[in-house]
């Protein structure tokens, strides 16, 4: 099976924020994202349902194009 091919744009997403005291959407957000502990890094493809988690989750996150 194939893979997609996105361009070639990911997005390195960094978490900088703590879950804790959050709502749980956020939370989740989080673990869809593949971050669940503090300073953890995962490099994602630039889709628009990415973007969007990255958005709501803002606050707890720094991300950078890679």
């Amino acid at each position: 099976m194939a893979k997609k091919d996105s361009g070639g744009k990911r997005l390195r997403v960094t978490q900088i924020g703590s879950p804790i005291g959050r709502p749980k959407d956020q939370r989740q957000t989080l673990v869809g994202l593949g971050l669940n502990k503090m300073h953890r890094t995962r490099e994602l493809e630039d889709t628009p349902s990415v973007r969007g988690m990255i958005n709501k989750v803002h606050h707890l996150v720094r991300w950078e194009e890679v």
